[in-house]
């Protein structure tokens, strides 16, 4: 269940400030389709909480109207509303006094839910989001770690289904590796439950990764772009944004592609026991002077340059002498060539769930999709000359 959340020239001004001036927001209009998330993301005091709290009426805008679903929320019974809309926040805020389960029961406890149905409730989450109800449901969060506390107030946040989620800073507060693991473990959530969402992040990196959309916003409150990160990162609707997203722009484009929208380029392959003067044949006729000897299975074992291939007898394993990134079709761009770089390497080999090979990648085609030239065909470059 997921419901459009839209604002239509909404402005909160507080007490004192002049109408000529800007106010926390000015004249916000987005719309967020339903199953969304939509990223919030800017320096600090452009309105980007503001706006988040706006939609639980935590904070009351000056004017203009939020709907959820197409219902003005300002019709709606404060308490209800914010029981119908999941809040993570970045210190979490789960209850210290009361065990994992019980928080997480929170709202469903506040709705009426029975016992059993809370508990049912309770244990679902706390699998979903990677815990073990037996260890975790009974611990106080003092007992865990801020990752885990984390998790936990995502649950929360999910226990009764609500239509819309707000989540203000929510990996804020953890470290970069525990961060990144519970970015992805979001995504995947996401994946599954098709939740609208509104997420608020200072972090351009972190909005990329996270937003099907992203509403850059600057001092004053005001929208200064919306649309979908690819959007927003190859045509900066101003100097500001532009410098928000910074010069490297192109890089970020890569987080948001994955190996699998590339034209892989095949691989000249052999097993050990082939025919070594065909395969060199077959290496001679290719623009890349490298044959990758496979197993049975089409696995790599290792590449064997042209010359090191005899002019006759069999392929042996022993001939096999380099070896290139190992690669899958969900492996992000900016994550490939990061590989590559690591390795020193050109090329990487892209295989499939078995670790079959399904083609090659190289360094060139990917700074090429970069510069918004990944369908380019010409003639194989110095990437195709070397591994090196």
């Amino acid at each position: 269940m997921a419901a459009t959340v839209t604002f239509e020239h909404v402005t909160k001004r507080y007490p004192g400030s002049a109408a000529s001036r800007p106010g926390a927001v000015e004249d916000l209009s987005i719309e967020v389709p339903a199953g969304k998330v939509c990223v919030l993301v800017g320096p600090s005091g452009c309105g980007k909480t503001t706006s988040l709290k706006m939609v639980n009426r935590l904070i009351e805008p000056t004017s203009g109207r939020i709907l959820i679903g197409g219902e003005d929320i300002a019709s709606r019974e404060v308490t209800d509303l914010r029981r119908s809309i999941g809040y993570v926040i970045q210190q979490v805020g789960l209850f210290p006094h009361q065990t994992i389960g019980e928080n997480i029961a929170t709202v469903p406890r506040l709705l009426g839910w029975d016992a059993d149905r809370r508990r049912e409730r309770v244990d679902a989450l706390i699998t979903l989001v990677g815990l073990d109800p037996a260890v975790h449901g009974d611990r106080f969060p003092a007992q865990l770690s801020g990752g885990e506390r984390q998790r936990v107030g995502v649950a929360r946040a999910l226990a009764a289904d609500p239509p819309v989620m707000l989540m203000d800073e929510p990996f804020g507060a953890v470290d970069p590796i525990v961060r990144e693991r519970l970015q992805n473990e979001f995504l995947r959530l996401q994946a599954d439950l098709a939740k609208t969402i509104l997420f608020v992040t200072h972090d351009i990196d972190e909005a990329i990764k996270m937003g099907d959309l992203v509403a850059v916003m600057e001092v004053g409150g005001k929208l200064a772009q919306f649309g979908t990160p690819d959007e927003i990162l190859a045509n900066p609707a101003s100097d500001f944004v532009a410098r928000f997203v910074g010069a490297d722009r192109g890089l970020k484009r890569l987080a948001l592609t994955r190996v699998e929208s590339l034209d892989l380029r095949p691989a000249v392959t052999a097993r050990v026991g082939d025919d070594s003067g065909e395969a060199r044949r077959r290496i001679v006729a290719d623009p890349f002077e490298f044959l990758l000897l496979v197993d049975a299975a089409n696995r790599p074992i290792g590449w064997i340059g042209q010359r090191q291939v005899p002019a006759s007898g069999a392929l042996t394993e022993s001939m096999a002498s380099a070896m290139s990134p190992l690669l899958d079709g969900k492996t992000t761009l900016k994550d490939a060539l990061a590989m590559l770089i690591d390795a020193e390497v050109q090329v990487g080999i892209v295989v499939d769930g078995k670790g079959a090979v399904q083609g090659l990648v190289t360094a060139d085609e990917i700074t090429a999709y970069g510069r918004r030239d990944a369908s380019a065909s010409g003639a194989p470059g110095g990437a195709m000359a070397s591994l090196r």
